[in-house]
């Protein structure tokens, strides 16, 4: 399920509350990530939904922050629509100057991302496929069962071998039943 929402007039000559434009532009993909998901978690929180993940990312129609919303009771078409509408009045107000962008919320689906420490103790047992930033034992694509997790390293169990995966070199992990 999906709701969209299309942000691409911004005022001119206004600055979000702490945020100079200077500032912005120093402003990586990451930082911007980590700034909104502590806004939308927030968000999700209240309306007893859980943010499973944040993208924001250049495609070919221009730039897309997707939010991976769920719940213990799966989600549904008005909770997307609901955390599209509110989630997209909040980065109206606090992140004005991230430039025109296309918010879509949905649900993350069977191959939900991996993006929290807690979705690996979570998700033990289940197979994933992990992207590393760096190779590790000579490559970068992984899949197999998740181990655990302990101390920052992923384990992984890929055709009868053990492989650790530190969790700061991981580039992307999802579900891959």
């Amino acid at each position: 399920m999906k709701g969209q929402r299309k942000k691409t007039k911004r005022k001119q000559g206004t600055k979000a509350k702490g945020h100079s434009t200077e500032n912005r532009s120093a402003d990586s993909g990451e930082k911007i990530i980590a700034q909104i998901r502590d806004l939308i978690e927030a968000l999700c929180a209240t309306e007893g939904l859980e943010l499973v993940h944040i993208e924001y990312q250049r495609e070919p129609g221009g730039r897309i922050l997707r939010f991976y919303i769920d719940s213990p009771d799966g989600v549904t078409l008005g909770d997307c629509s609901n955390i599209s509408r509110q989630g997209g009045d909040l980065l109206d107000v606090y992140f004005e100057n991230i430039g025109p962008y296309r918010l879509e919320v949905s649900s993350p689906g069977p191959n939900r991302p991996l993006s929290k420490r807690v979705d690996y103790e979570r998700f033990m047992g289940r197979q994933v496929k992990i992207r590393t930033r760096q190779p590790i034992e000579g490559q970068k694509n992984f899949k197999g069962v998740l181990s655990g997790i302990s101390t920052e390293i992923v384990k992984l169990a890929v055709e009868g071998t053990i492989v650790s995966i530190p969790l700061s070199k991981i580039a992307r992990a999802q579900l891959a039943d």
